[in-house]
């Protein structure tokens, strides 16, 4: 195969190698005639500009730099989907990913930005005290962060209406009926790290219920069948009146789903489940499972979005919260009589 260069297009054009480079990148005012011999030449030597050197003549990566350091308390599959994703975005906006998961984030993170490894970062599983914030603060680079950090001001970030989906989840709940709630968390050390969708899905389930007078508790769980088993033991235990239960932690919802009738609870006759989860993962439950959707597809692509604009010279700034989306499946149902 030959390969074919910018110079053979200026000569089979008649014109200098300058000229066909502003006519491929329309940075100069190219007379119509220029342009259609130029655009003649490519066609008839297929013609490919070389991107890297590209870049590298405008100083750009063309590269997005995506960091989530993956620990165990991870859900990868969600990760993964949101991942994907920001490729597809970027791809259909000329630019590639480049996917940091180790650790040492900071450094990654400093590494990309001041090496000019990425033209921008999106920073996925943003904690409340995150130390990636104050090293995209330090940084012209354009930036997305998907979590709100303590102090989101004067940055780009996108995220769940997390509160509103726990509010959203303790309303159904009071629809039908049920008074006393409980809300079974992701494990400990999220809680612990302040992971802000778990603190703010929690807060805004606790004070909705309060509001409509309902009795809500709490229990973190760590998603295993086991786990889950004896969280469910300890607060029908506790409380045995519980009859609405919000899953939070993915991993949890098939088991709080199974072993909710091996503890005399028919779901939903005498339990009601609601899940924050993707749909796709509501309706491979048994029974299908009413969820708030986590909706990964859209969380990617915004992110993507928000990002290329920051490179395309926009003006992109403060919080953006995808609101919640209740679907009732046939895990919920109207809170009955007592038996007699």
């Amino acid at each position: 195969m030959v390969l074919v260069t910018l110079a053979d297009v200026a000569r089979r054009a008649g014109v200098s190698p300058t000229t066909v480079s502003y006519v491929i990148n329309g940075k100069r005012s190219i007379s119509e005639a220029t342009r259609e011999r130029v655009a003649k030449a490519i066609a008839e030597l297929g013609y490919h500009p070389h991107l890297g050197a590209k870049a590298l003549a405008s100083r750009r990566s063309n590269v997005i730099a995506v960091t989530v350091p993956l620990q165990g308390d991870k859900h990868v599959p969600l990760i993964a989907e949101i991942v994907m994703e920001v490729a597809v975005t970027a791809r259909r906006h000329g630019r590639n990913v480049l996917l940091l998961t180790g650790t040492e984030v900071v450094d990654d993170l400093r590494g990309v930005t001041m090496g000019g490894a990425a033209d921008a970062v999106i920073l996925m599983d943003v904690e409340l005290e995150d130390p990636r914030v104050e090293q995209v603060r330090g940084t012209q680079v354009p930036s997305v962060l998907m979590g709100l950090p303590a102090d989101p001001s004067g940055l780009v970030c996108l995220d769940l209406d997390c509160v509103g989906n726990g509010a959203a989840c303790a309303d159904h709940l009071a629809d039908l009926g049920h008074h006393e709630v409980v809300l079974i968390g992701e494990s400990e050390i999220v809680y612990q790290r302040h992971k802000s969708f778990a603190d703010r899905t929690l807060d805004g389930f606790m004070r909705r219920a309060a509001e409509r007078g309902m009795n809500a508790h709490f229990r973190p769980c760590e998603g295993t069948f086991e786990s889950t088993a004896g969280t469910l033991a300890r607060i029908l235990g506790e409380r045995p009146g519980t009859t609405g239960f919000v899953v939070l932690h993915q991993a949890a919802i098939p088991h709080v789903l199974s072993l909710l009738p091996q503890l005399g609870r028919v779901v939903p006759e005498d339990a009601s489940v609601v899940a924050v989860c993707p749909d796709r993962t509501a309706v491979q439950t048994s029974p299908q499972v009413t969820n708030v959707a986590v909706p990964a597809a859209q969380l990617g692509s915004r992110a993507a979005e928000l990002a290329v604009a920051q490179l395309e010279g926009e003006t992109v700034e403060g919080v953006t919260l995808i609101g919640p989306t209740l679907t009732v499946r046939g895990s919920s149902a109207p809170m009955r009589a007592p038996r007699a």
